[in-house]
């Protein structure tokens, strides 16, 4: 059978999807032709171009050339350094050498063999790109009219290319990790990967093998069950997909909003998000399909879902289980209970805006929420040791409500208690030491050692104590009757009517 002459459009479509990366087969399938017929022409091709390398090297002049194009490519990327300046450089190196024209056009050829990029096929759900934007947005004080310039973090879906992009306060840790949540949020479920930019908020050691990412972007990836592949330093391809649509969200989101003043985040980020959903409900060039359309039907399915509970930052710090079974956190000046066995123990102390938590050897061992009082206690009663547990719920409410049961005349000698002085708490041991007289010597006598020391108007332990032990409480009150003797100086009460 003879073979099939292959027409110029196959030919250069057979180039373009192997430079993509396509096998063989499928692109035999794709453009209907045979395996062997595409196996023929890429040896066919590869041949040709050994060939013509061939005669390259063969020219003297071309081999002098060729040994100086990997100094051009060095010098390029060096700023101010231009293709006419190296031809100055190559000519005076050699004056019989390519004229500029040719040597531009031999250099381009150059580049284009050495500068090879590999296609990745994009997978639903498997990956999501994150970077901020090169060119910030501005935001206005509504007093003073100062500008300030604020980051413009941008994350795009490796499939369907749905994208998020929100405006912040700067690139720190605090503000790139708290993007990545929004963005995660926004779409509605997890990629399998997340693939940032070597910045100092996610990796603390960039490295082309295995960066070092820091452990709140590690611990953003474990929350959300996602791995961290951060990208090569300098080498943008590596995240083309979020690099390209920053270009886009310029045109279409920047452009729209240049003349507009905005004098707070918040209004910033509602404008934001108009012209993004515009964005994104645009149909792709060339296609019917908006990337809503192509997340919806094809992406959403694959994220992985949300956890219950968002991420926040987490913030460490190593303390030890004071002997009253709580912890400090310093920087709020507020205790918390730990179990009363770990008295004495070193714990990691992981507390966020919300919530403080207490591990031990990776054990989580308390947790509470959050409170900034200052010099508070916040207690779970089963923390404390059993003969701990009953002082924890000292209040005034407490003893009143004791004395209470007992007779009301105890229980007003305990209001007086509690109010002879200036903070209730000075009193509580008071209350407690008079009332246990109920055991001690019987409630009958108890009560009767309130009425005598009220009469006397002093409230303490003190008086009532005294009171028991001298028995003055079995004593009667006798009211002396005072009668006046008849004289006739005595005037008289009807004297001063």
């Amino acid at each position: 059978m003879a073979r099939r002459i292959i027409e110029m459009e196959i030919k250069k479509q057979i180039e373009i999807l192997n430079s993509l990366g396509y096998g063989k087969k499928t692109i035999a399938r794709e453009l209907g032709v045979s395996k062997n017929t595409v196996k023929n022409y890429l040896e066919a091709s590869l041949e040709a171009s050994d060939a013509k390398g061939a005669d390259w090297h063969n020219d003297s002049r071309k081999e002098e050339l060729h040994s100086f194009f990997p100094y051009c490519r060095g010098e390029l990327s060096r700023k101010g350094v231009t293709r006419q300046i190296l031809w100055a450089e190559y000519r005076g190196r050699h004056p019989d050498g390519y004229s500029y024209s040719r040597f531009c056009e031999y250099l381009s050829q150059w580049l284009d063999r050495k500068d090879v990029s590999l296609h990745i096929e994009q997978q639903p759900g498997d990956r999501m790109y994150v970077d901020f934007a090169g060119s910030k947005m501005t935001i206005a004080d509504p007093y003073t009219g100062e500008i300030k310039q604020v980051e413009v973090f941008v994350a795009v879906l490796g499939y369907s290319g749905k994208t998020y992009v929100r405006a912040c306060e700067s690139q720190r840790k605090e503000d790139f990790l708290s993007c990545i949540a929004r963005a995660l949020n926004y779409f509605g479920g997890v990629p399998k990967v997340l693939i940032p930019d070597n910045l100092k908020s996610g990796v603390d050691k960039a490295n082309r093998y295995e960066a070092e990412i820091n452990r709140d972007l590690l611990d953003l990836g474990n929350h959300y069950d996602m791995a961290i592949l951060p990208t090569r330093s300098v080498k943008p391809r590596d995240k083309a997909w979020v690099e390209r649509m920053i270009q886009i969200v310029y045109t279409r989101v920047y452009a729209p909003l240049r003349n507009q003043v905005f004098t707070n985040l918040d209004n910033l980020n509602d404008a934001i998000c108009e012209y993004l959903e515009y964005h994104n409900q645009v149909p792709l060039q060339g296609r019917s399909e908006s990337r809503n359309v192509l997340f919806e039907t094809g992406e959403k399915q694959h994220l992985r879902p949300l956890p219950h509970d968002c991420w926040e930052l987490k913030e460490y710090l190593h303390v030890k289980v004071m002997k009253n079974s709580h912890v400090q956190l310093h920087r709020d000046r507020h205790y918390y209970s730990v179990p009363h066995h770990y008295i004495g123990q070193k714990i990691k102390l992981v507390y966020t805006d919300t919530y403080v938590a207490v591990y031990l050897a990776g054990e989580r061992v308390a947790y509470h929420l959050r409170d900034r009082t200052p010099y508070k206690y916040t207690t779970v009663k089963e923390h404390l040791p059993s003969s701990h547990q009953f002082v924890s719920e000292w209040n005034p409410g407490k003893f009143i409500e004791w004395a209470g049961r007992i007779h009301p005349d105890v229980e007003s000698y305990i209001r007086k208690v509690l109010d002879s002085k200036l903070y209730p708490e000075q009193t509580y041991r008071i209350c407690v030491g008079i009332l246990s007289f109920e055991k001690k010597a019987g409630k009958e006598r108890l009560i009767a050692a309130c009425k005598r020391a009220s009469d006397f108007g002093v409230y303490n332990y003190k008086v009532i104590s005294q009171i028991i032990d001298n028995r003055l409480d079995r004593l009667e009150t006798r009211e002396k009757q005072i009668t006046m003797p008849l004289h006739e100086n005595i005037r008289g009460a009807d004297y001063y009517k």
